[in-house]
């Protein structure tokens, strides 16, 4: 039995639940209902996470302000999986809830929907015989009569009815004004790229796609908790069966909720889906507008759709009894969030299936090694493709020594003698290839000659990425344009200087490159060619990459440049050349995952080519093409990396052999950060199951004008590393907002 209180999520960083009572004068509200109530001076808005009883408070109580929901705003189902976010990865209720609403959705103003404006015939203006009107006046009733359920005023006005028109004949009584809702659709301008090819329906299945669905159906309509983990090489038709299971499965009366890893993904994959499903597929990812991604929210929450498709932060989605959740591109790094709540899409998209009761497939050519290990123990059920559709064979890979290159071209070369031939052929040939480099600018640093300083930003311990700006914008020449240092952490950019600010002398060289060098090197070798880059700096622009996209399948771009945004599961029909440029510039960092990522991507890139009717070619350059990552990558052989990874895993204690959780702290002053870090690690030594290593530097010491230190806790239960954390975390409540914790972090920077 309650006694009329309530636990209250803010938006507010790292504060826990709240209690309030309820009014005598308002209605008991349920969970998932928003209240607007008092936090000090302000008034904020939260969600109720539940009933409180009396004996759980002994201190004054505040009163909630305003019950804004008569039922539950968010369902139970997506409140109970908010809160175990909350606990699993120590993040405040309020900024977990805050990530499962639509746009504003705290916001004290309910009603955000758009209308528009509806205009119909009354009985008076159904009369033939009216008195004297004007021309215009005499057009619209006209029009009218012909849609009995109106016309919205925009239509009108289309054909020639202004709004003054309306209004007169309002005033007479001859017409009525409604306001309707409307939905505003992304799928006009997200999903146009790929929506003929998509239109072609389902084909055959293969002998080992039937198989994957024999052992997946049944597991589906059993509605009972279980994960699958489908490795499928690229091109093996892992998509045709997630639609043959989503039809299955809402043929049952359940939903289905698809991730992928990035919203370059979406179009492609919300297009296949909604020509198979029609208009009961919904899209949730931030490249919709606001207004958009908040019309998407209130379908699914009515129950208007029962497929629902998006990045990481759709694993919140309003969907009433999911049946089916699947994580396309499973290994990716893009579904762990580097901000609170720092979660991962996938684990979060596991926990929601043990919630709902449901099937979980996740998907992969490239599995991490978490999951592959979860498979072999038996944790997970594995299904395996091994074929591409049709035969069609993988990519011939040919790795390309650079260090050769090097030697007879010089230090500045980009492109490989290999690499400039082999795209010559397919321009020659009518075909389109892809080049990678997993890096964006012109040149990776400015360098003096003289005294060795670089171009560093003064509030990032990096240096500067040297772009040139008119090829940002126009991308059409060499000539020109202004050279500008920028970092890609804070933002920061500068014009290059004539002369060193250290020396000032004026032999400055800039050193290294990434994809805006890589375009211009392409353009010079192939005027002729068609050329697109895609990257951060091309792609800013709401619709741009759709743009792209699109002149890729209409086969208007001959050579497609890009970073890891292009290596992830397009399915690009006329692509047989992959050409990859520096493909160990992964290896160099400070991070046990270095090796992975660089397989993975490889990986993945290489099976854009040939997914057509013609065999593909991939080209790796790579300055140590002996290492294992390379190598394997290049006879696309999984089973062999993850038994040479796992086996440094374990010896070096790294996981899935152990868990590990990442505590960063920040400091106006290295001195300050360190104190507070030392703090902390001391407060947690001595606890079982974990140890606690650090603190020490991080890697990027500095960070947007703070000083960073870094500590880590490794050990083999994760309960206890967030207990004896939680209650480190609780001595230094002032300092909160400059500790962020990082459960199962995906990187060590």
């Amino acid at each position: 039995m309650t006694d009329r209180l309530v636990s209250v999520a803010v938006p507010v960083p790292a504060l826990g639940l709240l209690t309030y009572r309820v009014p005598p004068d308002h209605a008991m509200p349920v969970p998932g209902a928003r209240v607007v109530v008092p936090l000090g001076p302000r008034k904020l808005t939260g969600v109720i996470v539940g009933h409180v009883s009396a004996a759980d408070t002994s201190f004054r109580l505040k009163d909630i302000i305003q019950v804004l929901d008569a039922g539950a705003f968010v369902p139970a189902d997506v409140v109970k999986l908010t809160q175990w976010v909350s606990d699993y990865y120590l993040a405040g209720p309020g900024a977990t809830l805050a990530a499962a609403l639509p746009p504003h959705g705290l916001a004290n103003q309910v009603d955000r929907f758009k209308t528009v404006r509806v205009v119909t015939l009354t009985e008076a203006g159904m009369v033939r015989t009216l008195p004297a009107l004007g021309a215009k006046q005499r057009q619209a009733l006209q029009l009218l009569q012909q849609a009995p359920d109106g016309l919205t005023a925009p239509a009108l006005a289309e054909r020639g009815t202004a709004a003054a028109t309306i209004k007169s004949l309002a005033g007479l009584g001859y017409v009525s004004i409604r306001n309707d809702r409307v939905d505003r659709d992304p799928f006009e301008h997200a999903v146009t790229a790929h929506t003929a090819a998509a239109g072609a329906g389902s084909r055959a299945l293969t002998s080992e796609q039937e198989a994957a669905m024999a052992h997946l159906a049944p597991l589906a309509a059993a509605r009972a908790f279980h994960v699958a983990l489908v490795h499928g090489v690229t091109g093996s038709g892992k998509t045709e069966v997630y639609l043959r299971l989503a039809d299955a499965v809402r043929q049952s009366g359940r939903g289905v909720l698809m991730l992928v890893p990035e919203i370059a993904l979406t179009p492609q994959v919300a297009a296949l889906f909604r020509a198979r499903f029609g208009a009961a597929v919904a899209i949730q990812h931030s490249g919709l507008s606001d207004g958009e991604r908040h019309d998407q929210w209130h379908r699914i929450r009515r129950g208007d759709v029962d497929v629902v498709i998006g990045t990481r932060s759709a694993v919140f989605a309003p969907l009433a009894n999911p049946g089916l959740i699947i994580v396309d591109e499973e290994h990716d790094t893009s579904y762990k969030q580097d901000e609170t709540p720092r979660y991962h899409g996938r684990d979060v998209a596991i926990m929601r299936g043990q919630f709902a009761g449901s099937l979980v497939v996740i998907g992969t050519a490239t599995p991490t090694l978490e999951s592959y290990a979860n498979a072999l123990a038996g944790r997970y059920s594995l299904v395996t493709l091994n074929r591409r559709v049709l035969d069609r064979p993988m990519a011939q890979v040919q790795v390309v020594n650079m260090r050769e290159e090097i030697a007879a071209a010089g230090a500045e070369v980009v492109l490989s003698r290999a690499l400039r031939a082999a795209m010559q052929a397919r321009l020659d040939e009518g075909q389109q290839s892809l080049i990678l480099l997993n890096r964006r600018g012109f040149a990776t640093s400015v360098l003096c000659r003289q005294c060795g300083a670089s171009l560093e930003c003064p509030n990032c311990s990096v240096t500067l990425t040297v772009h040139r700006e008119r090829l940002a914008r126009r991308s059409d020449s060499r000539e020109g344009g202004e050279w500008r240092g920028r970092c890609h952490y804070c933002n920061f950019s500068k014009p290059v200087p004539k002369a060193c600010e250290k020396c000032a002398a004026p032999y400055l060289e800039r050193i290294g490159f990434g994809t805006e060098r890589v375009e211009a090197e392409v353009r010079e070798a192939f005027p002729h060619a068609r050329v697109a880059r895609v990257d951060r700096d091309t792609v800013r622009r709401k619709g741009s990459l759709v743009e792209i996209l699109e002149q890729v399948a209409r086969r208007e771009v001959d050579v497609l440049i890009g970073t890891q945004m292009i290596a992830k599961g397009h399915d690009f029909p006329e692509c047989t050349l992959v050409g990859v440029i520096s493909a160990d510039v992964g290896l160099g960092l400070a991070d046990f995952r270095s090796a992975e990522r660089t397989f993975q991507l490889l990986t993945q890139v290489a099976g854009r080519a040939g997914r057509g009717e013609r065999p593909g070619q991939a080209i790796i350059q790579s300055l140590v093409p002996e290492h294992y990552s390379v190598r394997l990558a290049c006879d696309q052989d999984y089973r062999a990396f993850y038994a040479k990874e796992v086996e440094f895993r374990r010896a070096m204690r790294y996981p899935p052999q152990v868990a590990m959780v990442n505590v960063v702290v920040r400091g106006r002053t290295f001195e300050e950060a360190m104190n507070t870090a030392r703090g902390l690690a001391a407060a947690m030594r001595g606890g079982t199951g974990f140890v606690v290593l650090g603190p020490a530097p991080a890697p990027l010491t500095r960070l947007r004008g703070e000083h960073r230190v870094q500590l880590f806790l490794k050990g083999t239960s994760r309960k206890a590393m967030r207990e004896s954390l939680q209650l480190a975390l609780s001595r230094f409540t002032k300092m909160s907002k400059a500790i962020a914790v990082d459960v199962d972090p995906l990187t060590m920077l």
